[in-house]
């Protein structure tokens, strides 16, 4: 597998992080009651925000590759 590919492969795995994060936070306001479970849902959805932002930059800003 060429390095181009495992970098989309990486890009695409954070949009799928992404999209986790935008669920998670749905259901963390509109849908558990517990206040406990909405604090929990929240930390996990902005901390997969944040390592999909993470790998997001990493995969962009690596440059272009030679091939």
């Amino acid at each position: 597998m060429s390095f181009a590919l495992i970098k989309m492969w990486f890009a695409l795995g954070s949009m799928g992080l992404m999209f986790l994060a935008v669920v998670t936070i749905y259901f963390s306001r509109f849908k558990l009651k517990s206040r406990f479970l909405k604090i929990t849902a929240s930390t996990v959805a902005y901390s997969l925000m944040l390592m999909s932002g993470i790998i997001v930059f990493l995969v962009v800003f690596s440059g272009p590759v030679n091939e």
